[in-house]
């Protein structure tokens, strides 16, 4: 970040400081973070300021709040200088290669028998459906973004404040260094490429992350459970984790019965 993030915004910041990355190099700071818990409304506040700032917010939380380092954050367990550029990346081709890795059935390390694994991406299979079609328009994508926000915080009110130079929410996961699906993919651009289609086809916005998971808000969720299929064959592609160790779902079917008129999506990897 080349400039100090008081000075780009009009919102008053709490006091915080700029993360570096744990290679060892202080050049690598692209995300500031606020000591102290971030307060409600402050998410919105600073998001209304991005077409002039260039600060994507963040509300960040933590593996273990309360161990101290607040990782991976305080701990600067970030590593922009590893991730290319989100548009470097097919995000159609993306979600297509991670289908066919994920739906393979012959896996002798697979701990799922080849009948059961089928069963978990029924009706597909190991046939990729292709990107799910673009929702019509709905309400506000930011308005929607700015009230998941506050109720994020009102969920956990230790998350602290990030805010990173990007210019969405969808490439600030890139330009953070964040490494939450590195036990899959370690290069997060390729993430925030599928993002921004999310951005494009349901009024997506990046509201948070942690350690391992993601947080978004969504503005034109499906209606219908036919509808939630495709984008749940896309969630799977994205973050198999979500259905594989789901506590409530294990299979495409279900899971898609839980996108149904859901303005929020989660993810965590494991």
């Amino acid at each position: 970040m080349t400039s100090e993030p008081r000075l780009l915004l009009d919102t008053s910041l709490p006091p915080g400081r700029m993360v570096a990355s744990d290679d060892g190099s202080e050049d690598n700071q692209a995300l500031w973070l606020s000591d102290g818990p971030a307060t409600p409304g402050l998410w919105a506040l600073i998001r209304a300021e991005h077409a002039r700032s260039g600060l994507w917010p963040l509300l960040l939380d933590s593996q273990d709040p309360d161990d101290g380092e607040f990782r991976p954050w305080s701990s600067g367990e970030v590593s922009p200088e590893r991730m290319s550029s989100p548009g470097a990346h097919d995000p159609a081709g993306l979600l297509a290669q991670w289908w066919g890795e994920y739906t393979v059935t012959d896996d002798g390390d697979d701990v799922l028998p080849p009948a059961e694994r089928a069963a978990v991406t029924a009706p597909f299979g190991p046939r990729w459906p292709g990107l799910a079609p673009a929702r019509p328009a709905g309400p506000d994508p930011d308005e929607e973004a700015a009230e998941h926000a506050e109720f994020f915080v009102s969920l956990r009110p230790h998350v602290r404040l990030g805010l990173v130079p990007a210019a969405s929410g969808a490439d600030a996961l890139a330009v953070a260094g964040w490494e939450g699906p590195a036990n899959y993919e370690n290069d997060t651009a390729k993430f925030s490429a599928v993002l921004r289609t999310w951005e494009q086809r349901f009024g997506a916005r990046v509201v948070a992350l942690g350690f391992d998971t993601l947080h978004l808000s969504i503005a034109v969720p499906p209606t219908r459970p036919e509808d939630a299929l495709p984008i749940a064959a896309e969630h799977f592609a994205f973050c198999p984790d979500n259905i594989w160790q789901g506590s409530r779902t294990h299979t495409l079917a279900s899971y898609a019965e839980r996108l149904v008129d859901a303005h929020s999506w989660e993810f965590w990897w494991d």
